[in-house]
């Protein structure tokens, strides 16, 4: 047999195999082949989050401004959502939410008032300022997307989509549909 030993200095491996050959050397009692899977998409996550964030700080937003925004234009007209419904349909923590508010109130991005329903409750509204800057924000964002995207061959694109699909539900307890749905982050 003349099988190549690939090493962890091996150049023609990327970071993640370096990682593992080493791994494997120093523990063959282990299967360090998780490492493949979770490490790169380890990886490309920080990777598209920088590319990502690329497109928010062009529109003067970080990414948990743009995930509020984005939340109330989704919600159609009026725009509107009270507080614990914008944390429940973004990615952003109750605790960070007032900030995060504030700073966008200041900003004249939204408006809040108290809630017609519950006089203790306050409801959280897109100005047209913020509307018009969430529109412009998401056109670039899914333009950004789909160039990322398109890194893939179509096919891999769909694999790829039905794969993590079926394992976030497995996490997340829904259906794997593959496709974002009224509640999915944008």
């Amino acid at each position: 047999m003349n099988e190549k030993i690939v090493g962890p200095d091996d150049a023609t491996l990327d970071h993640v195999a370096r990682i593992q050959a080493a791994w494997a050397r120093e523990r063959p009692d282990l299967d360090v082949g998780p490492q493949g899977v979770i490490g790169r998409l380890h990886r490309l996550a920080g990777h598209l989050t920088e590319e990502l964030l690329v497109v928010y700080r062009r529109h003067g937003l970080g990414e948990g401004d743009f995930d509020v925004l984005a939340t109330l234009r989704r919600a159609g007209a009026p725009y509107e959502r009270a507080p614990g419904e914008l944390a429940a349909h973004t990615m952003v923590t109750t605790g960070a939410m007032t900030k995060r508010l504030d700073r966008l109130e200041r900003d004249g991005l939204i408006t809040r008032r108290p809630s017609a329903v519950d006089g203790r409750g306050r409801v959280v509204a897109l100005t047209e300022a913020g509307r018009e800057l969430i529109d412009r924000a998401f056109t670039d964002h899914m333009r950004n997307e789909r160039r990322l995207v398109d890194l893939l061959t179509p096919q891999q694109a769909a694999e790829l989509e039905s794969l993590l699909a079926t394992w976030l539900a497995r996490f997340e307890g829904a259906p794997p549909t593959g496709h974002a749905g009224p509640d999915r982050p944008a």
